[in-house]
């Protein structure tokens, strides 16, 4: 297989476990624990293919994807309540998978487009949105919503690639030094706590204090 193809799989397991992770804080039974999974895993994928026009969707041309999903929901399912914080190793697998993914998401919309815009958007796409549905199903505070940078991690990364894929670097340095670029930020804004100005002005009123 190649790099790609690598980086899919271990994106969506990485995705995946995080889904189940989720599931578990829950607690949640065994099909709750593969849905959460499955929509984890393949939702980033997902709206790049239909982005892109690309259809069927990748996993319905390749099920074993789904399958993916699966393993890591079982074994997720058996091991949890071994883990001593789930919701600090969620955060740190969401690191790892918006890395990978964010890289791969790069590499589809170069080749179906041949533009480094597009490229840059699937790719923030692909390593962004399975983990805010993720956020969203489990009623947790979305990951968009936390203070310390997350999109942003991903458009780094998606552009480093971009940028060393434009350079005529191999595919495989290309892709490291995305990988690199868009973990060394997640990473950091995780340890440090590395964040951006927000803003500080008058805050919105509630909708029902306006209508």
């Amino acid at each position: 297989m190649s790099l790609l193809v690598y980086l899919d799989y271990a994106g969506i397991a990485l995705f995946a476990a995080t889904g189940a992770l989720a599931a578990s804080r829950k607690q949640l039974d065994l099909i709750g624990f593969l849905f959460f999974a499955m929509v984890t895993g393949t939702g980033g994928g997902t709206v790049r293919d239909i982005v892109l026009g690309r259809v069927p969707v990748f996993w319905v041309l390749n099920p074993a994807y789904i399958l993916v999903c699966c393993i890591v929901g079982v074994v997720v399912f058996f091991t949890a309540h071994l883990l001593e914080s789930r919701y600090r190793l969620l955060i740190w697998l969401d690191a790892i998978g918006l890395a990978a993914y964010c890289v791969l998401g790069a590499a589809k919309g170069l080749a179906a487009t041949g533009s480094p815009t597009i490229a840059i958007v699937t790719g923030t796409l692909t390593a962004t949105f399975g983990g805010i549905l993720r956020d969203l199903m489990a009623n947790e505070p979305s990951v968009l919503l936390r203070p310390e940078i997350y999109v942003t991690a991903a458009l780094i990364g998606a552009g480093v690639f971009t940028l060393a894929n434009g350079l005529g670097m191999p595919l495989y340095l290309a892709s490291a030094c995305g990988v690199v670029a868009a973990f060394a930020v997640r990473g950091g804004a995780l340890w440090f706590g590395w964040t951006f100005p927000t803003y500080r002005h008058k805050p919105g009123r509630h909708p029902d204090d306006v209508m």
